[in-house]
């Protein structure tokens, strides 16, 4: 039996300017998580960005009346039905956005079970970089995804810096958690066309040593 269907890389911007650096940090995410899943294994992978911004009114709608529109209920099966999730938001006054809060407020508390979920953030300053630990992985947490370990936070002076040596710089910490999600979805090991179970000769590496090999030592 072969498997012919995409891994499917859903990422939720909760930006609201153009041009906006929310959306900016979702697509290098949603490009790292691409480029390594594509590295190491052969199924396709399909990529999907979604701008919160533009189904602002349908949310604002659906809270109201209790019935999404087309396009949002497309957006939250997408979501739901996704091999691995993207999730970036804009802070505000200190915690996510209200418009990131309104959204997935809409998904079922048990639709993300087991999904692995990249979460980050932008923000002005460094300071705000709690959020992801304070606010983002505990709305996860109550939604049961797992998290992955590296978050990536990009404050404005992170964009082009280089880092140094107590921290890595915004494109590193990028690629490493595009690894992890890339880890996460196809759980470790290298996935092919043609799936199998795995035979006694295979050597199963648990999960979490897969994830915590990614980390910087």
């Amino acid at each position: 039996m072969f498997a012919t269907e995409p891994l499917r890389i859903v990422a939720v911007s909760a930006g609201l300017s153009t041009p906006s650096s929310t959306r900016l940090l979702t697509d290098r995410l949603a490009a790292a998580t691409r480029e390594r899943l594509e590295a190491e294994q052969d199924r396709p992978v399909d990529v999907r960005v979604i701008e919160l911004r533009d189904l602002a009114a349908d949310i604002a709608g659906h809270l109201v009346s209790g019935f999404p529109p087309p396009a949002l209920e497309d957006a939250l099966s997408a979501v739901t039905e996704a091999d691995g999730l993207i999730a970036v938001t804009p802070v505000f006054t200190a915690s996510y956005s209200g418009l990131f809060k309104s959204f997935f407020d809409l998904v079922e508390n048990t639709a993300l079970t087991g999904k692995p979920v990249l979460i980050a953030a932008t923000g002005g300053t460094p300071r705000h970089s709690l959020v992801l630990e304070h606010a983002m992985r505990p709305l996860f947490v109550y939604l049961r995804a797992v998290t992955l370990p590296t978050s990536v936070y990009a404050a404005s002076e992170d964009w082009g810096a280089a880092g140094d040596a107590y921290a890595d710089g915004l494109p590193s910490r990028i690629r490493r958690a595009g690894g992890e999600l890339a880890v996460a979805v196809t759980g470790g090991r290298a996935v092919s066309g043609a799936t199998r179970a795995p035979g006694v000769d295979d050597e199963v590496v648990p999960f979490e040593q897969q994830l915590a090999a990614l980390r910087p030592a």
